[in-house]
């Protein structure tokens, strides 16, 4: 064969692989989201309704058109308010800062803070709505603020004979992983408000379905309570899987594969005792300190061959953050398996791999006692840390770890809407 129909032939087979790339790109199932699903209708369930907006970046349509611009322009709806979560309606406060109550400049329309002096709605700002509306895209773990956000706003308009709407979007860890313990009573906070598992497998219509069937929202009063359901999307589906655009649901979540790793090192991340990245461009998806050997933690991490993860050895220097400008080494974590991989595991089995390489510089040692209440509190137990810190070893605290998960994955299948 010639050169040139060596040429031509390459061509041609590139030109059928990407023609087949094309191809599969088109058929990946597009969901469509809630919000989607209510225009459908002509927004019927909003009619004669003075409407509240609880909203951020996130809710949007499959265009990208933000829910908050879709019901101000719809004639049919009167969107009267909107209710601030963490980060604020349009993504500008930066993590853990007090978002102020302030008037939304593309629309005009109030802005109540959610996470500044309260954390709930109170009785005036819900005094001038009949329906407030949820439109947030959820990471699928309980520490993520914006379930809490959700469940105070749903006890407040149950005491309050508001009504609530949820408009669905997918859980970006699919509807079937289950992790963790269910939270203590001595743990409940705004990063464990309800004793769900930490990963618990639930669309945000679902998990709201679920806080009212339980009764696990605090009123004397029944909840009228809408989902608004999604169309197209299944349990099975990550979010890559659905091919909705992805919008960063905080700073250190900016793609849909990063929510991914955010429960794979989020929580030891509370520790503040090596880099998870954040600060960095790979935020939750290393561990790293300056005393570290990154050939050495692989090596050790991939010969104990953990089901559905491999790890490479990684620099970096954080470019902000406690951090900023050090060297550090470690590694650079990858989900292989993403069905056999315990997300949640992850951080504990670096923790004893450090431990074991590097005894004193183990979790018990290393990590600020400042941070520990908070440690509990993401975990949702007091349990778990002096076990794990008694030995550093991930076999100390998996019965703990997974005692509740089976049943929770029972008790919620009834809430499921999708299959």
């Amino acid at each position: 064969m010639t050169i040139f129909r060596q040429l031509i032939s390459a061509a041609i087979v590139s030109l059928a692989a990407f023609t087949a790339t094309a191809q599969s790109q088109k058929q990946v199932q597009t969901v469509r989201p809630g919000i989607e699903t209510l225009r459908d209708s002509g927004f019927e369930q909003l009619r004669g309704k003075r409407v509240g907006l609880i909203t951020n970046p996130t809710g949007v349509d499959t265009s990208l058109r933000a829910t908050i611009d879709i019901l101000a322009e719809a004639p049919e709806v009167e969107l009267v308010a909107l209710f601030a979560p963490e980060h604020g309606v349009r993504g500008d406060i930066l993590a853990g800062e007090k978002v102020t109550d302030t008037v939304d400049k593309a629309t005009g329309i109030k802005v109540h803070s959610l996470y500044g002096a309260t954390r709930r709605p109170t009785a005036a700002m819900l005094d001038d709505i009949d329906v407030l509306v949820y439109d947030i895209q959820d990471s699928g773990c309980r520490s993520y603020t914006f379930i809490s956000t959700m469940g105070l706003a749903m006890e407040q308009c149950a005491r309050l004979g508001k009504e609530f709407m949820v408009l669905d979007r997918p859980d970006p860890l699919g509807g079937n992983k289950v992790e963790g313990p269910l939270v203590d009573a001595g743990c409940v906070s705004f990063v464990s408000q309800y004793p769900i598992p930490y990963i618990y497998g639930l669309t945000p219509g679902e998990l709201a379905r679920m806080l009212v069937g339980e009764k696990m929202i605090k009123s004397d009063k029944p909840l009228k309570l809408t989902v608004v359901p999604m169309t197209g999307w299944s349990r099975d589906m990550l979010f890559a899987d659905t091919g909705l655009p992805w919008v960063p649901t905080s700073p250190q979540l900016p793609s849909a594969e990063t929510a991914i790793f955010y429960p794979a090192t989020g929580i030891a991340g509370e520790l503040d005792y090596v880099s998870i990245g954040v600060g960095y461009t790979l935020p939750f998806r290393t561990f790293a300190a300056p005393w570290v050997n990154g050939r050495e933690l692989a090596q050790t991490l991939n010969d104990r061959n953990i089901p559905g993860l491999a790890f490479r050895p990684v620099t970096y220097s954080p470019l902000f953050g406690a951090d900023k400008g050090k060297h550090l080494e470690g590694v650079q974590i990858y989900v292989t398996d993403f069905d056999r991989a315990q997300l949640t595991m992850i951080q504990f089995h670096i923790m004893e791999a450090l431990a074991d390489l590097y005894p004193a510089h183990k979790a018990s040692a290393g990590a600020k006692p400042a941070r520990f209440a908070m440690f509990d509190k993401v975990v949702g137990t007091k349990e778990l840390r002096p076990l794990f810190f008694r030995r550093h070893k991930v076999a100390d605290i998996l019965p703990l770890w997974n005692r509740d998960a089976d049943a929770f994955a029972s008790r919620k299948a009834k809430y499921h809407l999708y299959d």
